[in-house]
């Protein structure tokens, strides 16, 4: 089954929690602390694999989840790094965040990878709160919550010359004259179901990659048909090779379907449209061909190679014509620099890193930073405690509390914790 796009959540693994423990050995007194740090949670890696063609491994398993971090111990011993998360994906494969609608990884190498979501950092031991004001802290650190993410995973093939055309134009039999591929083919519509790849090697020993993609038909980048589904894969090719019928046989006129095809691929990505073009009227081999080519030369202002796919008269004269192309295109990348994660600008804005709204007579905290404090924070100790009110003071939520009304003994709550305010 060939799946091209899924999407899944991602939970990277928590860091582990800090330990909190003290020398106690025989003679010496006041050892001092001895907690030593948690390990690290496990990222979530995306690997591209050579051997896999399809996303389907991913489509039925909806969250995946990496492993947390080992506590600290005592002794100062620290806590293991959890291994990663290592997901396997076909060359080709896009991963975009949901919630940003940028991308984080296209891997389009062999050996790309790219970490997808993060795992948390270790909670701290109380060896490493140790100050020279505070040489016994009574507290350590919980671990960091890993990133959760929701993704699209898309695979988009890696090909040069994407063949685009009606049904039943022979675009299944051109591949499998031209490569090894084996498509299906039959005398009836939409007999390709799924996109085939083809290496093309020339008599001057050229080669490049070729994809037959499902039949389009009118309304196609709107959802009719298939090519909604496969227009996709026309995004990465860096060539376009239209496949027409020019018989005319089924009653469709060449003309018409070339401006159809065309303006699906416009609708589609506009992008596509401006791509090198080429058209291959096939079925030559057909009488009422050549006076319907003549009129077509006429109409079109573009590359127009005749062929019968049937026979392979005029094959080799198409591919040595896509070589020479491919030649003068250099490959640039899908996506432009802005449409990546990891190259976006966050412009510095004067905000406030939380928001504090009231929720019957309670005062709700709210915000990314606080919310992984309190998750960080054991609370077991008073003198943790203490460190993350502090913090808060800190961040000014103390004052906007107050610029809010809030009064001794109210109800301050943050996630599923609620405090009592004390002045």
């Amino acid at each position: 089954m060939f799946i091209d796009e899924v999407v899944i959540d991602l939970i990277a693994g928590r860091g582990g929690n800090g330990c909190m423990a003290f020398r106690r050995e025989k003679y010496i007194e006041m050892g001092g602390p001895y907690g030593g740090n948690g390990g690290n949670g496990g990222n979530i890696i995306f690997e591209v694999d050579e051997g896999l063609n399809t996303l389907i491994d991913l489509r039925y398993k909806k969250i995946y989840k990496a492993k947390s971090g080992e506590h600290g111990e005592g002794k100062g011993c620290n806590g293991k790094n959890a291994e990663d998360l290592i997901i396997k994906v076909p060359i080709g494969t896009v991963i975009t965040d949901m919630d940003s609608n940028l991308i984080i990884g296209d891997l389009i190498k062999k050996g790309d990878r790219v970490i997808v979501a993060h795992g948390g950092r270790g909670g701290r031991g109380n060896m490493a709160f140790a100050t020279r004001n505070n040489p016994a802290p009574a507290f350590c650190e919980n671990g960091e919550p890993g990133e959760e993410k929701k993704v699209k995973v898309e695979l988009k093939l890696l090909a040069d010359v994407g063949l685009v055309g009606m049904p039943s134009v022979g675009k299944s039999t051109f591949i499998s004259k031209v490569s090894a591929a084996k498509p299906k083919i039959a005398a009836y519509h939409f007999t390709t179901l799924i996109p085939n790849l083809g290496v093309v090697k020339t008599k001057d020993n050229r080669s490049y990659v070729i994809a037959d993609l499902p039949g389009l038909i009118e309304g196609a980048s709107l959802g009719e048909g298939l090519g909604d589904k496969f227009l996709k894969h026309i995004e990465r090719t860096r060539v376009i090779a239209h496949i027409i019928d020019m018989s005319g046989l089924e009653g469709r006129n060449p003309i018409d379907d070339y401006k159809i095809i065309n303006k699906e691929l416009e609708n589609f990505n506009k992008q596509l449209i401006n791509k090198p073009q080429i058209v291959i009227a096939n079925k030559m081999d057909v009488p009422s061909a050549k006076e319907n080519l003549e009129k077509f030369k006429k109409q079109v202002d573009c590359d127009v190679y005749p062929i019968s796919a049937a026979t392979s008269d005029g094959i080799e004269i198409v591919l040595i014509k896509l070589a020479d192309m491919l030649e003068q295109i250099e490959k640039k990348p899908l996506y432009e620099e802005e449409k990546y994660e990891s190259h976006v600008l966050y412009k510095f804005k004067k905000e406030q890193p939380f928001k504090i709204f009231k929720e019957d007579n309670v005062f709700v905290v709210a915000g990314e930073q606080i919310e992984k404090l309190l998750k960080m924070t054991w609370f077991s100790s008073d003198e943790a405690f203490q460190r993350f009110s502090k913090k808060l003071r800190k961040l000014g939520i103390d004052d906007k509390l107050k610029e809010m009304g809030i009064r001794e003994g109210d109800t301050v709550r943050i996630l599923d914790y609620e405090f009592e305010y004390k002045d």
